[in-house]
This record gives structure tokens, C-alpha cells and sequence, in this order.
């Protein structure tokens, strides 16, 4: 799927035959200022799940996804899900079914609500969507992952705060519910990522200015959930406030986009760590009036939801062997 919205379905044929390297994977083509925001593995009748802004889901079989050749562009998600207008996908997960009762999924909105629930609340999805989590006025769904115990929580905020604490802090509760508080914000504070700590070993922290750094992980004590965190960011008036997290290793590369439209690549071994309270290095120059806009992980590898895969041959045989049936012989 791409950050503007365009979604295709391919067979593993396709990623065997590509020429996979440092600039992600070649072959899919984008209009302007658009780039592939996530690939993920799953098979042709197993589930995926789409949360948008508003706190709705939407779910679709895999195969409900049109195929498409390397080279095209897909189709809108809005021709696929009846979204509301102003609705737009803030998350997109691979299900293989909905009976784990040992995962939930985690969700955490602008005002820095969180809340957990089981997986098995979302084992019946109407076409028109169902409500995920129930939204304060002016609060809107950011972020979405799928987690198991002992899984652990970052969030920052544009203000350049962070918390960490385990996601055993937040009970779970029902898809109808609000959520409990993550993070306590100053009014003019909101929440811009959340990311877990089997994502990376250390946090890059991007500023709307062009400036960045990465932190180790270690440096986030962790503490319990609705607290105001502590500085993960210096922010000055050369800086400006952090657009994006990530949490990444000395293997990934980043994209950043800028409000002009334009896309760089950054590997993370060039990006220097740095302590917490500190505000890194110029990562990209910029034109006057042009701010960065967001930042991405560049997806070398395929994930499956759970795991990131970075050989193709290691894909289960599940997959290998669902991919090559026919659609027509998958019952809905």
C-alpha cells in the first residue's frame, strides 16, 4: 500500500524475480510524491484489517484485493472500503484469524488515549466498518500494532517528550470503549508515533525542520503508563517540533518527505546516536517555507504482521503453497 492510498495484491513470483536492494523493493510504480508505505505477507484467504482516523475498522480477504503486475500502481483503497469522507487509513495489519486469544491489538490516538483489545473482539467486521475505539472531540486514531505480553511501548510527542511502560499497564477492554490515558500532554502537545521495542534498538526522532537523531532504547527508563514522560528531544527554533518516530537498527534506511513534495532516502548507519536530550544533526536541507511532512521506514523486508522476513526463500510453505491457488477456488 502507498501513502497515498493505492493498494495492489502480487504473488511471491513477483518479489523472487525482483531485484531487491539498498532503494527498497524496484518494480512498483508511484505517481508524484507518493511512495510504498507498507508490504506485507499473508495469503490469499487470510484477513486484512484497515483502522482509519476516525477509530473505525474495515477488514477485507486478501484475494478481495485486486492482483496487479510489478509496474502498477493498484487500485484506490476508496474503490475497496466504504470510507467516510475525511477517512483515511492510519493502519493496515495482516490476520490469520481472530482465535489468538494471547494477542491484542494496541492503538493509540492524538490526545494520547491507548487502548488494548483482544483480537478476538474483531472476529466479525461488517462491510461498513465497526467502531475500534470510541474518540474524544478533536481526537483522531494515529496508530495501530498488533502486540503479545511483555511487549513494550514507546510514545512521542511533537513537543519532544516520550514515555515508555509495558503494554501490561493498559487492561484490556471492549471495542466500544474510550481507552485509558498513555500520556499526560500540555495543551499544545500531541502524540506523533508510537513504535515497540522489537522494532528496533533505538529511536530516530525527526524534526519538522529537518534536523534528527537516534537514541538507544535503553536511555527510556520505563515507567507506568499516563505519566508526561521524559525529553527525548531538544527542540529550538532551528529545529522546530518532532513530525515523526521510528524505531530502527543500523540496517534500515528511512524515507523523509518534505511539504513540498519532495522524498530522500537516509540510511540509519550514517544517522549518529546521540543522547537524549540533545537535537541531532541537519539530515536534510531545505528550501524556505518547506518543512518535512513525515518520515517512513523503507520496507527492505516483507512482514507477515508479527515478523520481518528478510530472505524470500524463508517464507512458510503455508504461504508458498496458498499463493499459487486459484482465487476462483476460495470460498468467502
Amino acid at each position: 500500500m502507498t501513502n497515498l492510498g493505492y493498494i495492489k495484491r502480487m504473488s511471491i513470483d513477483n518479489f523472487k524475480s525482483q531485484n531487491r536492494g539498498g532503494k527498497g523493493i524496484k518494480g512498483i510504480t508511484t505517481i508524484d510524491s507518493d511512495f510504498v508505505e507498507d508490504i506485507l505477507m499473508t495469503t490469499t484467504h487470510n484477513y486484512v484489517m484497515f483502522f482509519t482516523n476516525t477509530g473505525r475498522v474495515y477488514r477485507l480477504k486478501a484475494y478481495q484485493i485486486p492482483e496487479a503486475s510489478r509496474t502498477s500502481r493498484g487500485m484506490a483503497i476508496v474503490n475497496l472500503l466504504q470510507l467516510a469522507p475525511g477517512e483515511k487509513i492510519s493502519a493496515m495489519i495482516p490476520v490469520k484469524g481472530f482465535e489468538d486469544e494471547e494477542k491484542s491489538l494496541f492503538m493509540v490516538t492524538k490526545k494520547g488515549t491507548v487502548k488494548k483489545t483482544p483480537i478476538t473482539d474483531f472476529s466479525n467486521v461488517r462491510k461498513t466498518g465497526l467502531v475500534a475505539i470510541v474518540l474524544r472531540d478533536d481526537d483522531e486514531l494515529i496508530e495501530v500494532k498488533t502486540v503479545t505480553k511483555d511487549a513494550e511501548i514507546f510514545l512521542v510527542t511533537k513537543n519532544g517528550m516520550c514515555i515508555h511502560f509495558d503494554e501490561s499497564d493498559v487492561r484490556s477492554t471492549g471495542r466500544s470503549s474510550i481507552g485509558v490515558r498513555g500520556m499526560m500532554l500540555d495543551d499544545t502537545d500531541e502524540i506523533v508515533g508510537m513504535q515497540l521495542n522489537t522494532q528496533g534498538d533505538s529511536l530516530l526522532i525527526v524534526s519538522e525542520k529537518g534536523y534528527g537523531k537516534r537514541t538507544t532504547l535503553d536511555e527510556f527508563h520505563s515507567q507506568f503508563r499516563g505519566g508526561k514522560g521524559v525529553k527525548c528531544y531538544k527542540i529550538t527554533e532551528k529545529t522546530g517540533n518532532v513530525i515523526g518516530v521510528k524505531a530502527v537498527n543500523d540496517d534500515n534506511e528511512i524515507m523523509m518527505i518534505t511539504s513540498a513534495g519532495i522524498i530522500i532516502q537516509l540510511r540509519m548507519d550514517e544517522i549518529t546516536i546521540h543522547g537524549r536530550v540533545t537535537s541531532g544533526v541537519k539530515m536534510i536541507n531545505l528550501d524556505k517555507g518547506v518543512t518535512v511532512a513525515q518520515i517512513a521506514k523503507v520496507r527492505e523486508k516483507i512482514s507477515d504482521g508479527d515478523h520481518d522476513i528478510d530472505n524470500i526463500d524463508d517464507i512458510p510453505d503455508e504461504i508458498q503453497e496458498d499463493d499459487s491457488r486459484d482465487d476462483d477456488d476460495i470460498e468467502e
